[in-house]
């Protein structure tokens, strides 16, 4: 698959310079998208640009004469890497306190992907203590920020400031993605979000799960460089652009798609909460109303327990225990009882987090008895972390 470079172009003289990068990236194969800032427009043509990528270059956000995509927010997720090159002084100051204010700036704030800043300025500007504490903020919230070289500069004068040649950005990018990239070649499997258990054609039993958990884990390793595969039961949100992504409605299904998966896979995350019942016969045309309905239920398929049992001797799997009571006792005997490498505990009674929400509270059991307290935490975080331990967990598991 092609890696998606977004290349954002602000107004500095070193911007023909980019025009250089763009093409070497585009020989590479990557799909570039080019974002100019207005006063990149007099230094080179964003004709040039949709020369060399084959795409259309974006400058305002609100732009009308492009399909309405909310566009910053779909090259945000497209992405696998984001460069800045030129960063003037402004564009550098701009992202380091937040500010959104055309195309570049907005997708820069909405980016999870990694993204390079390769500065151009005057000397002078460059060596200012606000320029370098703004540089200072930007490596601090974990962007990548280049050197500049140091020689003649456009104004004449010498000294730091010169951005660094297209090829030095290029292998510059290839490090950082090969650092972020540490899963290459893992297989992961996530089930996501509830399932529904249909009663009749209108109604269906089902829980509160939003997906957002499972689909944060599934973002996380991907950014990783793992290649994921995504069970998701109903919900609202979009999957990880590059997630192959399966939709299982019913328990049924996602049995069904979990175990048909979990040969191929070498670390298996249940995060779906499945229906734990089901209805023992669909109603095949609408129930009327009446003052009681009877619905008899049977249980469903214990995904989990069977994932277990099935699970190979390198295969890390972790599942989920969302408790109200009896917390870790709960969790540490669905740990065993399933055959599971880890558990997740996430207490679900507390208001703000868990189900729908954007937080949530971890703690990991594992089945050496260790135990690892996440905290509570916005679920992105937390996935991020709880990815991070099943690489470590996959890797030790192979050295053995």
């Amino acid at each position: 698959m092609a890696l998606t470079v977004v290349v954002g172009v602000s107004g500095g003289i070193a911007a023909y310079k980019t025009a250089y990068l763009v093409s070497l990236l585009h020989r590479q194969g990557c799909d570039v998208h080019v974002l100019m800032t207005k006063n990149a427009h007099y230094f080179v043509g964003p004709i040039t640009f949709e020369t060399l990528t084959g795409n259309a270059v974006l400058t305002d956000a609100f732009d009308r004469t492009e399909e309405y995509n909310v566009n910053h927010v779909a090259l945000a997720k497209k992405a696998d890497v984001m460069i800045v090159a030129p960063a003037t002084a402004d564009i550098i100051a701009k992202a380091a306190h937040g500010l959104a204010d055309d195309m570049l700036t907005t997708t820069l704030l909405a980016a999870t992907c990694p993204v390079i800043f390769s500065p151009a300025m005057n000397h002078e500007m460059y060596r200012d203590p606000a320029t370098q504490h703004n540089l200072l903020s930007l490596k601090k919230r974990n962007y990548h920020v280049m050197e500049t070289g140091e020689g003649m500069l456009a104004c004449g004068d010498t000294g730091a400031g010169r951005m660094k040649e297209p090829e030095e950005i290029l292998g510059f990018m290839h490090s950082v993605l090969a650092a972020q990239r540490d899963m290459h070649g893992i297989r992961m499997l996530v089930s996501a979000g509830p399932t529904r258990e249909m009663i009749d054609p209108v109604r269906y039993l089902s829980n509160c799960s939003s997906g957002k958990m499972g689909y944060a884990i599934a973002q996380a390793a991907q950014k990783r460089g793992a290649d994921v595969t995504l069970v998701t039961g109903p919900v609202s949100i979009s999957p990880p652009p590059k997630a192959r992504t399966i939709f299982a409605d019913s328990a049924a299904e996602m049995a069904d798609q979990m175990q048909t998966l979990l040969p191929s896979a070498d670390i298996i995350v249940m995060a779906a909460a499945v229906a734990d019942f089901a209805p023992k016969q669909y109603q095949p045309q609408k129930i009327k109303k009446s003052d009681e309905m009877t619905v008899e239920l049977v249980r469903t398929q214990d995904i989990l327990a069977a994932l277990g049992r099935q699970k190979g001797p390198k295969q890390i799997i972790m599942g989920f225990a969302a408790e109200t009571e009896n917390l870790e006792a709960n969790a540490k005997a669905k740990l065993v009882s399933k055959n599971l490498d880890v558990i997740a505990l996430n207490d679900v009674s507390i208001p703000g987090e868990g189900f729908g929400s954007d937080k949530n509270n971890i703690i990991l059991f594992f089945s050496d008895g260790k135990k690892a307290d996440l905290g509570s935490e916005e679920k992105t975080v937390l996935a991020s972390q709880i990815v991070g331990i099943l690489f470590e967990l996959y890797r030790s598991n192979h050295a053995k």
